[in-house]
């Protein structure tokens, strides 16, 4: 079957469903937002996990959504898949003068400086402008430190970006001293935004490490359960003490 078959059979499918089943009937794009965003999700935590199956499962579940987005947008004589998929060629050729027109790019960071000053010319007023503001916090962080280095808006070395963090770390524990809640609110973010940057300039997703960490922590965790249940106890009726031995012994079973 040739390639554009396959999404030819998708959508008429989804034809099918929008006219026959009463769910898909139902559907606006208010109703589907909520599911696109869980789906979106569910992608990244295929993506940590390096799990293929999933991302492949996942990726049909979003282009489908992309398929009943545009089905109810040419409903409403908006748009349509076609115009969709049209308007991002266009605008990958165009963003891409290096490999469709005379630009000369010696790097990656060339390519996403030109980029930027791209998006500027099409009439963006902000680098960051393109930052949706629904973004979770730490993932917010890293686009709009990416996006301020593409202006040369950016540390030269990972020790001036750790000077800075000992800095709003030292700023951080004044605040605390002070007993000031608000203050201690925007020197903890100040110090949070901080550390993204720092490992934003190691190269390293600072969203997905945390994510990492906390599919460790809630591993070792459980595993604390079990092996309280297992001696007859349970963590609610342990010291600190007892419960820190067992996480080490646990941690040491891990790599």
């Amino acid at each position: 079957m040739p390639e554009d078959h396959y999404i030819e059979r998708l959508v008429n499918i989804m034809d099918e469903l929008r006219g026959k089943c009463p769910w898909d009937r139902k559907q606006t794009i208010h109703t589907l937002r909520q599911q696109t965003i869980e789906e979106t999700y569910e992608l990244a935590d295929a993506i940590t996990d390096k799990n293929w199956t999933g991302i492949k499962e996942e990726l049909g579940d979003l282009l489908l959504h992309i398929v009943f987005y545009s089905k109810i947008a040419q409903e409403q004589q908006r748009f349509s898949l076609k115009d969709v998929v049209n308007d991002i060629c266009e605008k990958l050729i165009k963003r891409h003068p290096h490999v469709y027109g005379e630009v000369s790019v010696n790097d990656e960071e060339d390519v996403k400086r030109n980029w930027e000053q791209l998006k500027l010319q099409e009439g963006k007023k902000s680098v960051l402008s393109g930052v949706p503001k629904s973004l979770p916090a730490m993932i917010k962080a890293m686009r709009l430190q990416e996006k301020a280095k593409q202006v040369g808006f950016e540390w030269e070395t990972k020790e001036q970006v750790w000077e800075k963090i000992e800095e709003e770390k030292q700023e951080l524990l004044d605040a605390v001293q002070r007993a000031d809640i608000d203050e201690v609110e925007a020197e903890a973010g100040d110090l949070f935004f901080s550390v993204i940057n720092y490992v934003r300039f190691l190269n390293v997703d600072a969203e997905n490490a945390l994510e990492l960490t906390n599919k460790k922590f809630i591993e070792r965790f459980t595993k604390m359960e079990q092996a309280a249940t297992q001696n007859g106890n349970s963590l609610d009726k342990m010291t600190l003490q007892q419960m820190d031995q067992l996480w080490n012994e646990i941690k040491k079973q891990q790599p």
